[in-house]
């Protein structure tokens, strides 16, 4: 027995002790290929699954690298079964692999003809192979090729995708050398893509994620259509490309609900390609609308079920995914996996942080006492509809407001989920407030006057979840959310994470309502974010507030 911080079951559960001094160095080891399901204060509950080591194995991570990671920092023996479940796990990777043949072009090609022969007889794979060409070779439809990956990842064989890909139209894209440079993890992103043609990259919100995708087109030198999650984000897309490549204003289009423009580079927003008129997906066809050398989904992690659909038929063209977190709260990772690619670059959120290119953060779990009126009307109200009366309850106004005097002169942000709570809390802050409905022109205006300064707080409804670019940001106050979503919370956090001019901290507030799902539903939220080494501190409201309780008007 050693005094390692782990104990590995045979459940294939983790438990890391997080107090341990060498708890640290053991979460960045098992990260790579366990999935954190729990943390609560002193012990934090990791679980391998067969797509975390498959992601690992994709990455570059063998089987024997995992085993020693696990008995180097396990307390006790770890169970013979799980290492060599591990190992063969991790073996199922590519075992199969998708090539093109000179003769037969897209083959499925089998390294274990036994499983060769036992995928070819599914039911789930029918339609999508052609005839066997010998024992060890079975031609694939090419139209196929990504449905193909789904379905043996669903079988438990994820093929490795070795067919290659097309080069697309060429168009000369160089990244600019006034001033700045790829830092290091940015450029072991672009390596680590490139190298696999395709998959996706993690970096933390600030990273410069957009500066990976823009070395990425440099390298490609080819037409690119880049998806994002709305038009605010992809004018800033649009901002960057034109500063940090030799990319200029008429080379790059936008295709929004408000123009539909298709460039050498098309910036579109997922919104109006799974738009439907009569039923019918009418945008769909910008897919094929030129012969693009690399498509970039940005935020991966939100892709609609419509773009994967249509990502199947992509395969031959290098995708780059990018995101903050590949969790899914709808468990559509392994579809991420299979037609954007594996995870090709990861880095944890607190190495960024250490080599000073995201801002430290302070995260606090604020709990508020409902009023016993607040108390009865959660009491009574139908299980479906608690976790909003619990979220937007009116003790929580207060409270705000206490926390954003407590920051006076600092810009911030407060972020909820429900329109009506937002109401009230611009109203109760003089703040305004960007929501769904706010038109465009009216953000830029918002966002633009809060990063000069003019604006010091700014109430944000779901919008504020995707890539907003607010640098000065430095407190966010969560009132509501998307029930218990991690990636959520991650992407709040990101927003107040971009490094400050002066270096300062960044504070992360939750405001929760006590014996309520409310505090479950954070519980649940704050699992991503423990995963990278944030501790949530929880403290009473009275603490913020004082002995003596504001009154709501």
């Amino acid at each position: 027995m050693s005094d390692g911080p782990l104990i590995v079951q045979s459940d294939k559960t983790l438990l890391l002790e997080v107090d341990h001094p060498d708890a640290q160095a053991c979460r960045m080891a098992i990260a790579p290929f366990a999935e954190l399901e729990r943390s609560p204060e002193h012990v934090h509950t990791y679980r391998l699954t067969p797509l975390g080591l498959w992601n690992a194995r994709a990455a570059g991570h063998d089987a024997e690298g995992v085993v020693d990671s696990l008995i180097k920092f396990s307390r006790y023996p770890v169970p013979h079964g799980l290492l060599v479940d591990v190992a063969e796990t991790m073996d199922r990777y590519g075992r199969l692999q998708l090539v093109n043949d000179p003769s037969h072009g897209l083959v499925l090609r089998g390294l274990d003809r036994i499983v060769l022969v036992e995928v070819a007889k599914s039911k789930k794979l029918a339609g999508m192979l052609g005839a066997r060409i010998d024992d060890e070779t079975i031609a694939v439809h090419p139209s196929e090729r990504g449905r193909l990956k789904q379905a043996l990842l669903k079988l438990g064989w994820p093929a490795e995708d070795l067919a290659g890909y097309v080069d697309g139209e060429a168009h000369e894209i160089d990244l600019a050398e006034d001033g700045w440079t790829l830092r290091s993890y940015q450029q072991e992103a672009v390596d680590g893509f490139w190298a696999g043609g395709s998959g996706v990259v993690v970096l933390p919100c600030g990273a410069g994620k957009t500066l990976v995708g823009a070395a990425a087109m440099a390298t490609a030198k080819a037409t690119t259509l880049i998806l994002v999650t709305n038009t605010v984000a992809g004018r800033q897309w649009k901002r960057e490309l034109i500063a940090r490549t030799s990319l200029t204003e008429e080379e790059i289009g936008e295709y929004s609900g408000e123009r539909k423009e298709i460039r050498a580079v098309t910036i579109a927003t997922y919104q109006v390609l799974t738009s439907r008129r009569g039923g019918a997906f009418t945008h769909l066809d910008l897919f094929g609308a030129r012969d693009w050398g690399l498509v970039i989904y940005d935020e991966v992690h939100l892709l609609p079920a419509p773009i994967f659909r249509f990502t199947a038929d992509l395969q031959a063209r290098r995708r780059l995914g990018l995101t903050a977190t590949l969790v899914r709260e709808d468990g559509r990772e392994g579809d991420v996996f299979s037609l954007i690619g594996p995870k090709r670059y990861d880095a944890p959120w607190k190495d960024i942080e250490a080599q000073g290119w995201i801002a430290p953060a302070e995260c606090v779990e604020v709990r508020v006492t409902l009023t016993d009126a607040e108390r009865m009307a959660y009491a009574v109200t139908e299980s479906e509809e608690r976790y909003r009366v619990a979220a937007t309850a009116r003790t929580k106004l207060p409270v705000v407001r206490a926390l954003v005097d407590k920051h006076a002169g600092e810009q911030v942000l407060v972020i909820g989920g429900y329109i009506d709570q937002l109401h009230q809390l611009g109203e109760y802050l003089d703040a305004p407030i960007i929501q769904g409905s706010t038109t465009n022109k009216e953000r830029e205006r918002l966002f633009d006057a809060f990063r000069s300064g003019e604006l010091r707080t700014l109430v944000l409804s779901k919008v504020g979840n995707f890539s907003i670019d607010l640098p000065e940001a430095a407190v966010a106050i969560q009132v509501s959310g998307t029930f218990g979503s991690r990636q959520e919370e991650a992407q709040r956090l990101g927003r107040v994470l971009r490094p400050k001019g002066d270096g300062r901290q960044a504070h992360f507030y939750t405001v929760v309502s006590r014996d309520t799902i409310d505090t479950e539903y954070a519980a649940h939220r704050q699992r991503f974010l423990a995963e990278q080494g944030y501790a949530y501190t929880i403290v009473d409201a009275d603490d913020i507030l004082g002995p003596a309780l504001p009154q709501i008007d």
